[in-house]
């Protein structure tokens, strides 16, 4: 099986390194902002401000190979499907935020969880209950 993914843009935020990263969404965080690649500009159509979605984005530079690891919030080990750690074998972070702004070839929204300059792969409307 052949997979490739393929960003859609890249994702904006305040964190440099891992350690200043929250471990979760925080709804109330700092505003992040999502820039789309001009190919994808016209994705957004319908797309507004107060809407819910699901981000799907790519962790850089992580252990793949990791299956276990102590959580950051308790020190416990546990395996890396109970963590929301970016180490593992497929590093996929996903997030369900409110839209605050959309502007030219931008999304804000507050509070992701990542790096900036992290890949960001997809972005689909939050379904109820997310």
């Amino acid at each position: 099986m052949d997979t490739c993914v393929e960003p859609i843009g890249r994702i904006e935020t305040p964190y440099l390194h891992l350690k200043e990263c929250p471990r979760n969404v925080e709804p109330g965080g700092p505003l992040c902002r999502l820039v789309i690649d001009h190919a994808y500009l016209d994705a957004m159509f319908r797309l507004s401000s107060g809407q819910k979605i699901l981000i799907l984005y790519w962790f850089d530079n992580v252990d793949r190979k990791r299956v276990q690891q102590n959580s950051r919030k308790t020190g416990e080990l546990a395996g890396v499907f109970a963590l929301r750690t970016p180490n593992r074998p497929n590093p996929i972070g996903a997030a369900v935020v409110p839209i605050e702004k959309i502007e030219d070839d931008s999304i804000y929204v507050r509070g992701l969880d990542c790096l900036n300059g992290t890949p960001l792969l997809d972005i689909k409307p939050a379904r109820a209950g997310e």
